[in-house]
């Protein structure tokens, strides 16, 4: 018998909300994979409020730098605010320690490819936090559509129609291409998205459009968006904080059946609907509606994808070639609407605005300073 992994040695970066309420609960329910060791935060009172909480021997530090040099983390959960990811995932990654970090993972390709340049001289990986992939549900949809059982994809609506208000946008970074990245399309949607994506499979082609609504904010505050896949079908998307009845949806149109989830922050098995066309035999439809386990979706549940494939010595789900792709759908998605034109899958290259930064440069997005 192989002896089983030792337990991954575990610091956060950022003690916030995200971290209290999704990160900490995952390390407690993988309490016997992980060892809580350090938390980093640049506000010492709710660093000391945060360790409290976790309980334990926590070591506490103000500075990330200090953190790695004293403890060498096997794992660092990165939950600050955009702006600063791509810094202290690079920071993590050459200090030998694997990152999950807080959508998104970073604010531009260009800021992707250095986190991948890191990840290749590192030999460790940096993985997205997109937790709506990770339920039973969604896993149970996807291997249902990939297998063909529900028929050829041809029409999916992907819908994150949220509601901020003004007090939200009054904290300093948000709405700000700087410090956010964007609006919606980069804060909120991009968990749907990202889900549809992961559905469906590559995206070939999109067109957009964006506009500023109601928030004072340099970003959008709602985007829509028309998207063809590789499979051939077609896709709307929204994204917006202008909603007073919030819902997150994603329903896939297929040539037997049509799958829908509706939710807000998190999802069940029992948020998703199977519903047959008329040709299929009621024994066969009996056979999607739910999987053996319920699990939700969630970051205990990612956390323990990176676990196994940790202990399988696999590229962590969330990394690489998946975490761009989400990534490139945004910049895609910001293109197509600032530009009036189609964008295809690929041609956002370094040299091209989009790849820099997510408002491209255009006259009538960017922000004051750089104009």
């Amino acid at each position: 018998m192989s002896p089983l992994p030792a337990r991954r040695r575990v610091a956060v970066v950022g003690t916030g909300a995200i971290v209290t309420g999704g990160h900490l609960p995952a390390l407690r329910a993988h309490a016997d994979r992980t060892e809580l060791v350090a938390a980093v935060d640049v506000d010492p009172g709710r660093l000391d409020a945060f360790r409290a909480e976790a309980g334990g021997d926590i070591a506490g530090y103000t500075s990330m730098g200090a953190m790695l040099d004293a403890v060498r983390p096997d794992l660092v959960l990165i939950g600050t605010p955009p702006s600063l990811h791509r810094e202290q995932a690079v920071a993590a990654l050459e200090a030998g320690a694997w990152v999950l970090c807080e959508k998104p993972l970073c604010l531009s390709l260009a800021e992707y490819d250095d986190i991948a340049a890191a990840e290749e001289a590192s030999g460790a990986y940096a993985s997205v936090v997109f937790q709506h992939r990770y339920g039973s549900g969604a896993a149970h949809a996807r291997d249902l559509i990939a297998s063909g059982e529900l028929g050829a994809p041809l029409v999916a609506h992907c819908q994150t129609t949220w509601h901020r208000d003004a007090a939200y946008y009054a904290v300093p970074w948000r709405g700000r291409w700087a410090t956010e990245g964007g609006g919606p399309t980069m804060g909120h949607g991009i968990h749907q998205y990202d889900l549809l994506l992961h559905l469906l499979g590559p995206w070939a082609e999109v067109r957009a459009m964006a506009s500023r609504l109601v928030h004072d904010t340099e970003s959008e505050d709602v985007s829509t968006a028309l998207v063809r896949f590789a499979n051939g079908a077609l896709a709307t998307v929204v994204n917006s904080v202008l909603s007073p009845d919030e819902v997150s949806r994603v329903r896939v149109d297929c040539a037997d059946a049509t799958v829908e989830l509706t939710h807000l922050y998190g999802h069940r098995n029992d948020d998703w609907t199977y519903t047959p066309a008329r040709h299929v035999a009621p024994e066969r439809a009996a056979a999607w509606r739910t999987p053996a386990a319920d699990v939700p979706s969630s970051h205990t549940a990612q956390l323990g994808a990176v676990l196994d494939a940790w202990d399988a010595g696999a590229r962590p789900p969330g990394s690489g070639p998946q975490a761009r792709t989400t990534l490139e759908f945004a910049a895609a998605l910001y293109k197509a609407a600032f530009t009036g034109r189609p964008v295809l899958a690929g041609e956002i290259a370094p040299g091209d605005p989009f790849h820099s930064v997510m408002h491209g440069d255009h006259p009538d997005w960017t922000p004051e300073e750089r104009a």
